[in-house]
């Protein structure tokens, strides 16, 4: 299942917080980690697509583990990529056109249309996601976009960007398994609308209420696309219950 958010607005915490208490069925209260399963119930505007599958929740799941390897973390980021692309492109558009078939008569066919998606992962966690995205999306050109993030004043600080030539006729699909602050996210998108871009989405593993607000207040025909969308960032910007941090647990560095 998929729930499409379309337009949703996260609430503050405190309005969420208020919502726990006086209008969550008990049998999730206390569980505002879980909030993709019951955003559906509440009055809010915000675009984000959370990708309700067994496998989705299943795979991350695993990552959330305490002792999860680098290996398998790893592996799991690249797998999550391919089925989160698989929704991502869902509304690509398509054409029909002429081929031969196997007796060789003509028969119809059906390919994407227009110039193929660049896929522009955020360095370095980004990486993590990129193979996999490539096994269903194989013709797919790449940008790269060098982000780190000041760990005082947790703002984004760009420190490389290389974007295909004709970015401008291209649909973009940025990958960071993590949507936080969603200050790195932003950044990327304002660094792509620059160059010409003009469609534009987003794919996170999981994704904090603040950054999903602060990006769609910021570019709000941006839509993102998670496989959770968990309760909030703590005090050192990290999401709660969210996956610690992802480029450390892909690259081994932590």
């Amino acid at each position: 299942m998929i729930y499409n958010y379309n337009r949703i607005y996260i609430c503050t915490l405190f309005s969420l917080k208020n919502y726990q208490k006086h209008f969550m069925p008990p049998c999730l209260n206390g569980k505002i980690h879980q909030i993709s399963h019951f955003v559906p119930l509440l009055r809010i505007i915000m675009q984000i697509t959370v990708i309700d599958h067994p496998l989705v929740r299943h795979k991350l799941s695993l990552m959330r583990e305490k002792n999860c390897s680098t290996y398998k973390f790893r592996t799991l980021t690249n797998e999550l990529g391919r089925l989160m692309a698989y929704e991502a492109s869902r509304d690509f558009e398509t054409e029909d056109f002429d081929m031969d078939g196997w007796d060789g008569s003509t028969i119809k066919g059906t390919q994407v249309k227009g110039k193929t998606v660049t896929l522009v992962p955020i360095l370095r966690a980004g990486l993590g996601m990129l193979d996999g995205v490539l096994d269903l999306l194989p013709t797919a050109k790449i940008s790269f976009v060098g982000l780190q993030r000041d760990e005082e004043t947790l703002e984004p600080v760009p420190f490389f960007e290389k974007f295909v030539k004709d970015i401008e006729k291209r649909p973009a699909l940025i990958l960071d398994p993590m949507l936080a602050t969603g200050g790195s996210m932003v950044a990327t998108i304002d660094m792509l609308k620059k160059h010409g871009c003009q469609s534009i989405k987003a794919l996170v593993l999981v994704a904090a209420p603040e950054g999903v607000k602060l990006v769609n207040d910021a570019h709000p025909d941006v839509e993102i696309f998670t496989a959770s969308l968990d309760s909030h960032l703590n005090e050192d910007g990290y999401i709660i219950p969210g996956l610690g941090d992802a480029g450390d647990k892909i690259f081994g560095t932590r």
